[in-house]
């Protein structure tokens, strides 16, 4: 095989895994954990919240999601992923994440609206994708 196919085809199975990731285009959200399961079934855009309780960032990620929560009246769901809890694990591998805190839009349909960049997400970002989805 030459080096150029073999570049072309490694493009194409990187592509098409990022696809599955992506998120906008209707992938289904896995519901990995009980507390998916549940909250997706509710019908409500849901924020997935994929964090470790102990650390920093993930806690001041929390307090916004809690402050914006608060402020909505309860108009969407968050769901918790934690490092903390083995049930869980499975939902990191699902969504694909490997970088802590980690936030994923699901609308109401239960499909994937929004992959957050890793990091702390602003509150106003935040407002901005429930509002963007449907």
């Amino acid at each position: 095989m030459s080096a150029k196919t073999l570049l072309v085809s490694s493009l194409m199975v990187l592509l098409a895994a990022t696809d599955c990731l992506a998120g906008p285009g209707g992938t289904v959200a896995p519901t990995s954990t009980p507390e998916l399961r549940q909250t997706l079934a509710s019908g409500k855009k849901t924020i997935v919240f994929f964090m470790n309780p102990n650390g920093g960032p993930c806690r001041t990620q929390n307090e916004i999601l809690q402050k914006l929560y608060r402020d909505r009246g309860g108009k969407f769901n968050v769901a918790h992923v934690s490092t903390m809890k083995p049930e869980d694990q499975r939902a990191f591998y699902d969504y694909g994440i490997r970088s802590l805190p980690s936030v994923v839009l699901v609308d109401g349909s239960g499909k994937i609206s929004r992959y957050f960049p890793p990091g702390i997400q602003s509150y106003e970002a935040l407002s901005q994708a429930l509002d963007s989805t449907k």
